[in-house]
């Protein structure tokens, strides 16, 4: 994503959805003018932040090119669908990458 000054940011947090996060976009008088909107709202609700960028605001969120919201949009759903759920973490010491089955996390592992 480029945020308003130019600066490219790659990496980035999003937390597992609540009940509650699903549900309160629905009672926004935007949502109910324009369903499209409710993606907008609930990103801005689980994505923690993008780069240095903290908080993610729905206007962040609606500034962002196509592709990059597209790809929050299917990391939502990959992480809030039942089943398994599979991150790329990056180790510390050796900077490899690798994919994680994070549904095998407990306690509320991934919360922001």
């Amino acid at each position: 994503m480029l945020d308003s000054s130019g600066a490219l940011h790659r990496d980035g947090v999003m937390r597992l959805a609540t009940a509650r996060d699903e549900i309160e976009p629905l009672r926004d008088p935007a949502v109910r003018a324009n369903g499209a909107y409710l993606s907008v709202l609930l990103l801005a609700r689980t994505v923690v932040r993008v780069g240095g960028i903290e908080p993610v605001t729905p206007e962040i969120l609606e500034n962002m090119f196509a592709v990059d919201f597209d790809h929050l949009q299917r990391l939502y759903e990959r992480l809030n669908a039942s089943g398994e759920v599979v991150g790329t973490v990056t180790c510390p010491g050796c900077g490899d990458a690798f994919d994680v089955d994070l549904s095998a996390i407990e306690d509320g592992g991934l919360g922001g």
